[in-house]
């Protein structure tokens, strides 16, 4: 029996990188999926998107495991699109048991500057408590919320420059400090109904997101186009593990254990999945 099986869980960010391996893992484990991704470029992030191609290739991960899933192109700034989508998931399954609010975006460099920061406070932030609030009605004693923000929201902004050194990168650290916040005092609120909620604090991830030049460039400012071979030997810097970045599983594997009842009485938690990133960091700080 898997460890979630029976289960449905609402996943957005699903087209690809953390998303798609979230809905993989936990289809593997037993559950039943409602994926959803907007599916569209923002001006304002320097890198492409998921594609509708991208979505339909993740339902076929799902499938190959012989789990079921429904999904949706929806953009998570808009509560709307994402009561809809899940609601179509809901008419498929019935139930909803977990919750991964998953979707992001790096707007680093982006133009206009005050743009790239909206649009980072707007997806991160604004995003993932649209994806829990629209769930919420539909949760009952031992439903699992798990959020994503970042090894960047547990370092001081005042000891460590913000990524990219621009407003849309300063928007990202803001809206996963904000997410760990949301989540702790939801967390509370909701434990005397028997349901959870938890952050995941990932540090460098092996995904679209950190394969940019946007996110080469904050690494490697000294350098007009910088690389990943430019990048990668300073990507080690984030790590007290000798790795430049974890992989998407690695992420899922946190994630699964949050949605099972192997986790049951955990609830509140700010999970780091950083390789000893904040380690590093406090050393260096405190």
């Amino acid at each position: 029996m898997g460890r979630v099986e029976g289960k449905v869980a609402f996943i957005t960010g699903a087209g690809r990188g953390q998303g798609r391996s979230h809905a993989i893992r936990l289809a593997e484990e037993g559950a039943n999926i409602i994926a959803v991704d907007s599916c569209k470029d923002l001006e304002t992030v320097n890198y492409p998107m998921a594609t509708p191609e991208d979505l339909e290739e993740t339902k076929n991960f799902v499938e190959k495991t012989g789990q079921k899933i429904v999904t949706a192109q929806a953009d998570v700034r808009n509560e709307a699109e994402l009561r809809a989508a899940l609601e179509a998931g809901l008419a498929e399954f019935g139930k909803l048991d977990i919750v991964v609010a998953q979707a992001g975006v790096a707007a680093m460099k982006g133009q206009p500057p005050l743009q790239a920061w909206t649009d980072g406070i707007n997806t991160n932030f604004v995003g993932t408590i649209n994806a829990i609030q629209v769930a919420l009605p539909h949760l009952t004693e031992g439903a699992s919320i798990i959020a994503t923000s970042s090894a960047a929201a547990l370092m001081d902004a005042h000891n460590k420059p913000n990524p990219g050194g621009d407003p849309g990168g300063m928007g990202y650290m803001v809206s996963k400090r904000l997410i760990a916040e949301y989540v702790h005092y939801l967390a509370t609120e909701i434990a005397v109904r028997g349901m959870r909620a938890n952050v995941i604090h990932p540090t460098n991830c092996n995904t679209n997101m950190l394969q940019s030049e946007p996110m080469y460039q904050s690494f490697r400012p000294d350098l007009e186009h910088p690389t990943k071979a430019d990048a990668e030997p300073v990507f080690y810097v984030q790590q007290a593990m000798k790795v430049p970045w974890i992989e998407p599983e690695d992420i899922s594997n946190a994630v699964l254990w949050l949605a099972s009842d192997e986790s049951r009485f955990v609830t509140g938690m700010q999970l780091r999945v950083d390789a000893g990133g904040y380690l590093k960091w406090y050393d260096y700080h405190v």
